[in-house]
């Protein structure tokens, strides 16, 4: 669409959605000159003020010249981009490169003019922060490093726009104008102020769809069967406190209501504003509803209906449409193919899904990816939050389907900061931007835990309907980046209720030591030999014995709490046989009485067939008395509890004296949901409602409750999950730095690799490119002498000096000394020609071998060290011993890129034979530190160039003073014109 004097084409990789600052979105484009009518429409929008500002005169309307001179560019020296809502400009920006004299000039030079205009009824949402960063990535790919601006004192607004952004400057007053200059090259607060930017951003989008004022559900049916009637009921009967509207074509123009909730034919008749529509009409009627929507002002959909790219092909397309249809008139979508969104806020009461009842408030953020994932979720919580650990409910759920818009990555940001969510469990069948969400759940995890488990692992590839980057590491690979960055990986649903639970109502393990004390001697082996198999430091379990009391209990609980030896006590418990009845709710009160005198440590409670138990600890202080069955038919799991004598055993019902010595008031249990089935489906909203359910939960109750575990097992499992979260909590405290070093030459490797670049788009460096380049950075490789006859082999020996080795460098070769093609500490010609011959003779020709000579290294630990660019995880470092039993074991370790010092130390040694390194069994320990070193100056290499998409150092020899690398290879290729160091963006669709 340029003319043919422009010097490049349309670059449509400059095109992106974006979130504003209030949660709407936009589109940023290039301006062509097909837009000369919107720039004229959109210019005569804008205040007079607002013109004065731009062009430092009254400037009422534009000439010829101006529309021609703003849509005509040739996109490297002149560049102009337009951000878009229903394909009117609301907003421009604009580059012009100029040369030292201020006028206009090309390539090289590297600085530009920079200018914005923002109508006016736009102003305040962020949008020129958004043009900003994108004008910049531009900027930066065209080579301009500078941008200058001049602006009027009195444009507040857009000097805060500039000042705000974090980049070095340089500010000066002539002539009435404030000109600022400033460096284009992302630095520590750029970074940090994009990402706080995008944040807020991002969690406004996603409170719009969670906290609105209004809903309309469109596709609502006269009939109560149906999606659209069953969410409608939902929302209704949940108690939503805004306006509800039901929306369906098909409705007679006569119909006023529809079971109370006010009806239309369409969201256009709404006299009222509308936040967000929730969509279940068939898809080929979506975009009719998108439309009207749009125009209506709607802010966000949530999109029920089906038939999208979960159906294949056409489907893939229809959602893409869809998107990109939503976003044109600024709203985001939850779905499409979704479950729905539930927020149990007592403002708010939104039930804008498909399960029949709300669920319990709580403090736990459920998010799933799959529907029948998010309905047994939310059926076993109600279960265990009634059964188990009292009200420990949802906060908000969401519940994303083909997730073709708003993605886990959204929800976390919400979460971030939401005071109601205390905790975040997520079921991801896939994950669309990794580097992106390990960036996120590191900041989450920093100030609340975050648990995930994570479906269709092994099946190769993502779930229809998820657009997902490809990625070439193993599922364990990215497993561990997840658990670098805070996130407490589990494989089960079961293990991510179990862990969520203990995480909601207890507070952290200072370490990993255990206290185990209970009423079975088989129930507490059980329970050590768990921690154990878990990793944790178990004490020597205490038997009470069957005899014991509730208040023998609550005295070796208090002990063990107060003992400085342990960081987390487990409870066994079994009833007592030959006892008439069970008395969970006495030893409940003992358990949780002894728990609050001293509360800084975790307590769990693993039980065995005793359902009233878990009821009895989670149920609400209360001074009321326990409610007697009327009848003998009373459920199997009610509570029928008695004053009886202080010493009652857990097998009979006894109340324990209160600090006055008269019996302490029972607790009241919540009615109805039984704590035995902890794993079976359940039907969501079972239980007898009671005043839990009809508002938040108390917090200071709640830190009170104790979970239960019907297995020892299970219960280990969550508390080895707090623990080690726990330990990096503490560490993330710390996180270490990215250290200097003197004598890196960032310049000259830029150059270097520039020049080699310059040759292809793609290529693996030659052995001498090789050692130039990571030379430039501090590491040194022992050179290997080509020896393609026996004769340049003793005259490459006499060269490095001897002793020397032989290495055969064939692929199927090479590394493979356990295969025989490496001769090692070859004193002198004669045993040189000797194992040259040895060589041949076993493996064929010198041109199939490859053979080279290398100086011997000093003697030590064989290691490798590789990094490598993944498309979805993003620059990663991994370290392993060298050797097939390392690659047998699959015993290498992982790390984000870039490394910090704490974290090289803890890449060394979170690999299984790590013990190798550091003196096992007698051996001389190797210096690690060195390792380290050499770890911390690939990353720098690979972070200061993503042009280095792959690194080799194989074998890298530790030895006890020093180390060398013995082979290297290294892979350049262009970078991207995008990187996630870029401008906000939504994924393209």
């Amino acid at each position: 669409m340029q003319s043919a004097s422009d010097r490049h084409e349309y670059p449509a990789h400059w095109e992106a959605d974006v979130v504003l600052r209030d949660g709407g979105t936009a589109r940023i484009r290039p301006i062509t000159v097909d837009d000369a009518e919107r720039l004229v429409s959109f210019y005569e929008q804008v205040s007079d003020e607002s013109k004065y500002y731009r062009f430092f005169a009254p400037y009422p309307r534009l000439s010829a010249k101006d529309v021609h001179r703003f849509t005509h560019h040739d996109f490297v020296d002149r560049v102009g981009l337009a951000a878009t809502i229903g394909g009117e400009f609301i907003a421009t920006v604009r580059y012009d490169r100029i040369g030292a004299d201020g006028m206009p000039a090309s390539a090289p030079a590297d600085e530009a003019e920079v200018a914005f205009l923002v109508q006016d009824a736009h102003q305040g949402r962020g949008v020129a922060s958004a043009l900003l960063e994108h004008i910049g990535a531009v900027a930066r790919e065209r080579g301009i490093r500078r941008f200058a601006a001049e602006v009027l004192p009195a444009n507040t607004k857009m000097i805060k726009v500039f000042t705000d952004a974090g980049y070095t400057q340089k500010r000066s007053f002539e002539d009435g104008v404030v000109r600022l200059e400033f460096g284009l090259e992302p630095t520590d607060r750029s970074l940090a102020v994009q990402y706080a930017r995008e944040q807020r951003a991002e969690a406004r989008s996603v409170q719009r769809l969670l906290v609105p004022g209004s809903v309309a559900v469109i596709g609502a049916g006269r009939t109560p069967a149906g999606v659209g009637r069953g969410i409608l009921d939902n929302i209704r009967e949940g108690g939503f406190r805004g306006p509800l509207y039901a929306v369906n074509q098909a409705f007679p123009e006569d119909l006023k209501d529809l079971a109370g909730v006010p009806a239309h034919r369409s969201v256009r008749d709404i006299d009222g504003h509308v936040d967000v529509a929730v969509v279940a009409v068939p898809a080929e009627q979506v975009p009719e509803v998108v439309t009207e929507c749009g125009e209506h002002g709607v802010q966000g959909l949530v999109v029920v209906s089906a038939g999208y790219a979960e159906s294949g092909p056409e489907g893939r397309e229809r959602q893409r449409e869809l998107v990109r249809h939503a976003r044109a008139y600024g709203m985001r979508i939850i779905g499409p193919n979704a479950f729905g969104v539930i927020n149990t806020s007592a403002d708010v009461r939104l039930n804008a899904s498909l399960a029949p009842e709300m669920p319990r408030p709580g403090r736990i953020g459920l998010f799933a990816q799959s529907g029948a994932i998010g309905i047994a979720l939310l059926s076993r919580l109600h279960r265990r939050g009634g059964g188990v650990t009292g009200v420990t409910g949802v906060s908000t759920f969401v519940s994303c389907g083909n997730r073709a818009d708003v993605s886990g990555n959204d929800v976390l940001q919400y979460w971030y900061d939401d005071p109601d969510t205390d905790v975040a469990l997520m079921y991801l069948e896939s994950i669309g931007n990794p580097r992106k969400f390990t960036r996120l759940a590191r900041r989450t995890a920093a100030a609340k835990p975050l648990v995930v488990v994570q479906g269709a692992r092994h099946g190769g590839a993502a779930p229809q309907g998820h657009a997902v980057r490809a990625t070439r590491l193993p599922h364990a690979t990215v497993s561990a980046l997840l658990r670098q960055a805070g996130v407490i990986r589990v494989d089960t649903i079961t293990e991510l209720v179990d862990a969520g639970l203990l995480l909601a109502r207890q507070p952290l393990p200072a370490g990993p030591r255990v206290a185990i004390l209970g009423n079975s001697e088989s129930l507490g082996l059980l329970t050590y030999d768990a921690c154990l198999s878990e990793g944790l430091r178990p004490l020597p379990p205490l038997d009470l014995t069957t005899g014991a009391s509730a208040r023998d209990f609550r005295a070796a609980l208090s002990r063990a709490l107060a003992d400085d030896s342990c960081d987390s006590v487990v409870v066994t418990a079994i009833p007592a046989l030959g006892e008439p009845s069970v008395g969970e709710a006495v030893l409940a009160e003992a358990l949780r009485s002894a728990a609050e005198e001293v509360p800084g440590k975790p307590v769990l409670v693993v039980h065995v067939e005793l359902g009233g138990l878990a009821e009895a600890l989670s149920a609400a202080a209360s001074t009321a008395p326990q409610a007697t069955p009327a009848t003998t038919g009373a459920a199997p799991d009610a509570l029928v509890v008695e004053e009886a004598g202080p010493d009652a055993r857990p097998g009979a019902d006894a109340v324990p004296p209160s600090e006055g010595g008269s019996p302490a008031p029972t607790p009241a249990a919540p009615g109805g949901a039984t704590a035995r089935d902890l794993t079976g489906p359940g039907p969501v909203g079972t239980g007898a409602p009671g005043a839990e359910e009809a508002g938040e939960e108390d917090p200071a109750r709640a830190s009170r409750l104790i979970p239960a575990y019907p297995a020892a097992e299970r219960a280990v499992r969550a508390l080895a999950e707090a623990v080690k979260y726990a330990q990096w909590r503490r560490e993330a405290a710390e996180p270490g730095r990215v250290p200097e070093y003197d004598d890196i030459d960032e310049r000259g490797a830029a150059a270097l690799i520039d020049g080699l670049l310059a040759r292809g788009q793609g290529l693996t460096l030659g052995s001498e490119e090789t050692c130039d380049l990571l030379g430039k950075y501090g590491i040194q490789v022992r050179r290997a002498l080509p020896a393609p006859t026996p004769d340049a082999a003793a005259e490459a020996a006499r060269a490095v000096g001897y002793p020397v080795a032989l290495k055969a460098t064939a692929p199927h070769l090479r590394h493979r000394a356990d295969l025989g093609g490496v001769r090692l500490d070859l004193a002198d010609e004669e045993q040189l020609r000797r194992a040259y011959t040895e060589l041949v003779e076993l493996f064929g020709t010198p041109a199939e071998l490859r053979p080279v000579v290398q100086a011997m290294a000093p003697r030590g630990v064989d290691t490798v060290v590789r990094a490598v660019i993944d498309p979805a995880a993003g620059a990663v470092l991994s370290f392993a011993l060298a050797g097939a039993a390392s690659q047998l074991l699959g015993d290498m370790a992982h790390r984000l890129i870039p490394v910090t010092d704490r974290e090289a130390a803890s890449l060394v040694r979170s690999i299984r034979t790590a013990p190798l390194l550091f003196g096992w069994r007698g051996s001389t320990p190797v210096d690690t530190p060195a390792l380290e070193g050499l770890l911390l100056r690939v990353s720098r290499l690979v972070d200061d160039h993503p042009e280095v998409v792959a690194v080799t150092l194989e074998p890298v020899v530790v030895a006890p003073h020093g180390l060398t690398v013995l082979g290297a290879t290294v892979r350049l290729a262009p970078p991207p014109a995008r990187d996630d160091l870029g401008p906000r963006t939504l994924p393209a669709y």
